[in-house]
């Protein structure tokens, strides 16, 4: 049996962290709609610096205008969802420099948005920031590891059956 075991671990899949910042499960999120999974399953990171970079190879699905989510499908056909603080949609595009754009093709670590943490840190608003797997239907998200993830960081994240 010892050595099958390898066979049960869950396989990180080829994502890296679209910022730095402190890992969540999505039950921990302060926000009832993202934590009761009603949007899909996933994880969060609290943002600890603005720089948005692509965490998948795939194409930009969705852009919303006021720049507070972005949605990629990555070449492995995951579906991810990236939403940029909470009750962000409020200030209607301010605090965002988006440079993704919906149908193109992104590689993994190329710029989608530069976020002015300092102006939502000023106004009180939460950078914690959901990202959803909309596509993992039964499929369990599942966090490798605890506490912070740099920039780009892989290996922390298992999609599992």
């Amino acid at each position: 049996m010892l050595m099958f075991k390898h066979l049960f671990r869950p396989k990180p899949v080829d994502f890296a962290a679209p910022f730095e910042g402190k890992l969540m499960n999505l039950e921990a999120v302060p926000d009832p709609v993202f934590a009761s999974k009603s949007m899909g399953d996933g994880f969060a990171i609290e943002m600890q610096n603005g720089k948005v970079l692509s965490p998948v190879s795939g194409t930009i699905v969705a852009v919303f205008p006021t720049g507070h989510a972005i949605g990629i499908k990555a070449d492995d056909r995951n579906e991810y969802l990236i939403h940029l603080g909470l009750d962000t949609v409020n200030y209607k595009g301010e605090g965002f420099t988006v440079h993704a754009e919906q149908n193109h093709r992104v590689a993994q670590g190329d710029p989608l948005v530069d976020v002015d943490l300092e102006f939502f840190l000023r106004n009180n608003v939460s950078m914690v920031c959901p990202i959803l797997v909309v596509n993992a239907n039964s499929r369990k998200i599942r966090l490798l590891k605890e506490g912070v993830v740099a920039l780009q960081e892989k290996e922390f994240l298992a999609i599992t059956a």
